[in-house]
């Protein structure tokens, strides 16, 4: 399983961006993935150390289409804390 199988994408919000200014960042992630195979991941991809990692379950808003009712997948995000001192430059630049 390579690190694209596990890392979905960077979150993109306001509060994701305060965090990088700190070195804490977002991502959404495999709803399967481990939190070890997380960490292994984004170091693997981002050539980054990984000081402490929170990952959430976060459950699909329901959505309303004119009389149809249905419901966004449910995801799973990781909020990763890097060593003091490092960021990702690719992520950076989106801000």
């Amino acid at each position: 399983m390579s690190y694209y199988d596990i890392i979905h994408q960077p979150v993109v919000s306001e509060k994701a961006y305060a965090g990088m200014e700190r070195g804490v960042y977002s991502f959404w992630v495999s709803p399967k993935a481990t939190k070890t195979e997380i960490k292994s991941a984004i170091q693997r991809a981002f050539d980054v150390s990984i000081v402490g990692i929170s990952t959430m379950n976060v459950r699909g808003k329901q959505k309303r289409v004119g009389k149809f009712m249905g419901t966004r997948n449910d995801r799973k995000k990781a909020v990763v804390r890097l060593a003091e001192g490092q960021r990702i430059e690719q992520l950076e630049g989106q801000a």
